[in-house]
């Protein structure tokens, strides 16, 4: 969908650990590619899987900037941008990062550890009732005023500090029904808050839909509504002011194949429009 050429400048926004970013390099050999990141961890992994590749440009920074970063480069558009929202398997299987419901570890759920906010103060800061919103507007969480209130009384007798007590308090108080844990929804809605990944897509798309040469596509591959809304809504939005050509008319989903060699891609749906 995002058809790279040899001649093109292409940005892969969440550049993660590299894979999309060499799939772009091994079928455009030789065009520019710039990968962002605001992890520092990953732009290591992906500087030495990409090393071998000219023309590539490595920077720590939210996605959201992307206009100051192409700039920076003495850039004033480019020929392609694809974005892939949410949380990385990189985050998930870290240590020490607080983002899995799984592992005893502290909360953090930073994917910019220079910034100031971390889930352990979301959780054991935040009022009851914005706890709450949290937990429902980011997590989608039926029961989130019932979450936020038990642990608001949990942290009355001692504060939140990991992943493992959070994930106990939420399970105590919903009960264990199916396969998804309870909490996951809850950790969604606080990761979410956390990093303002909604507002940093919202911006993202906006940005990077004026950066597209004409003809330059924007592929975005979210996971779960929020992200999508977002994206269908901004992309609609564009074409009614004759900006875009949408061309996903409805989003593209992952085979059972592919869902099978690839269980992360479960929930993906892919997202294109095409600067006009």
């Amino acid at each position: 969908m995002l058809g790279p050429k040899r001649d093109g400048v292409y940005v892969d926004a969440t550049v993660g650990l590299g894979g999309h970013a060499e799939g772009i390099l091994r079928q455009a050999q030789g065009c520019t590619l710039i990968g962002i990141d605001r992890d520092d961890k990953a732009l290591d992994i992906a500087r030495e899987r990409l090393g071998k590749y000219e023309n590539v440009h490595l920077v720590r920074e939210s996605f959201s900037n992307m206009k100051a970063v192409i700039g920076n480069l003495g850039l004033s558009n480019v020929n392609g941008i694809l974005l892939d929202a949410g949380v990385s398997t990189l985050h998930l299987k870290s240590e020490g990062r607080g983002f899995s419901f799984l592992k005893d570890e502290p909360l953090d759920m930073r994917m910019d550890r220079r910034q100031d906010l971390t889930a352990e103060e979301v959780v054991n800061r935040y009022p009851e009732k914005d706890l709450a919103s949290v937990i429902w507007r980011f997590g989608e969480e039926r029961s989130s005023r019932k979450i936020a209130k038990a642990i608001v009384i949990a942290r009355r007798k001692n504060p939140v500090r990991s992943c493992r007590e959070l994930a106990d308090i939420i399970e105590k108080a919903l009960g264990r029904r199916g396969r998804i844990h309870p909490a996951t929804r809850t950790f969604q809605g606080i990761r979410i808050e956390v990093n303002k990944e909604l507002d940093e897509l919202s911006i993202a798309v906006e940005s990077g839909a004026e950066l597209l040469q004409t003809g330059g596509r924007f592929c975005v591959l979210s996971y779960h509504s929020l992200e999508d809304r977002i994206v269908k809504n901004a992309f609609k939005k564009l074409a009614k002011e004759g900006l875009f050509r949408i061309i996903t008319k409805k989003p593209l989903a992952p085979g059972r194949e592919e869902q099978k060699s690839n269980p992360s891609s479960r929930s993906a749906k892919l997202r294109v429009g095409e600067k006009i």
